[in-house]
């Protein structure tokens, strides 16, 4: 699930402190660094990219383009964000199977092997698997089937309290979630500074690098 890095439009909260252009700059590495990782743990065909907005005119758009080629790219479906999460692991059940792991592009320090680890943990144990944010939020969650995320259209995001809801309303359902990894979303200056110290070789931590030696 992603936002096309259009300045402007991408990474809001973070162009508050580092301006538009800026924003979408690390909105777009961190898109990248993302499809990157995706792409060393699943093959051509179990891929999925939903898309809010378009890539033409996007912050670079060469590379993302290139970077999707071989991804099944869909647009994002439902009026409100929680509708498009369901919209987005419907798609992605329909085109690559399960289980559906389903990230952002909010976490570029995000590695192969975490997200083997929660695709593996969903699978063993038949059961979705939500990875809670530093902010209270969620990360990841990994459904092994669609009906799973239909929960996600009750539930309030980008809230301190959305991870908690997710969970609450998981168990309510009938599929109480497995607890993957904690990290930490980045939204705010303070974010970025501090994922791009963890995870310094990543597209996402050479731009920052770029911007505060400005």
């Amino acid at each position: 699930m992603a936002k096309a890095p259009v300045p402007g439009r991408a990474k809001t909260r973070l162009a508050a402190g580092v301006g538009d252009e800026e924003a979408a700059e690390l909105a777009a590495a961190a898109l990248l660094d993302t499809v990157e990782t995706a792409a060393r743990v699943w093959p051509r065909g179990r891929r999925v990219l939903a898309l809010a907005g378009d890539l033409a005119g996007a912050t670079r758009e060469a590379e993302l383009r290139a970077a999707v080629a071989d991804w099944h790219v869909v647009p994002q479906g439902g009026a409100s964000f929680a509708q498009r999460l369901v919209d987005g692991h419907r798609q992605a059940h329909r085109l690559a199977g399960g289980p559906v792991v389903q990230v952002g592009m909010d976490t570029p320090q995000v590695t192969p092997a975490v997200l083997r680890g929660v695709a593996t943990l969903a699978r063993e144990h038949a059961a979705p698997v939500l990875g809670p944010a530093l902010d209270g939020g969620w990360w990841v969650l990994v459904t092994t089937h669609p009906h799973q995320a239909r929960v996600l259209a009750g539930v309030p995001m980008s809230r301190p309290d959305t991870g908690r809801l997710t969970a609450a309303a998981l168990d309510a359902a009938g599929h109480p979630p497995l607890e993957g990894p904690l990290l930490r979303d980045v939204d705010e200056l303070e974010d970025a500074v501090a994922v791009a110290a963890q995870a310094p070789r990543t597209r996402f931590a050479r731009r920052w690098r770029e911007l505060v030696r400005r």
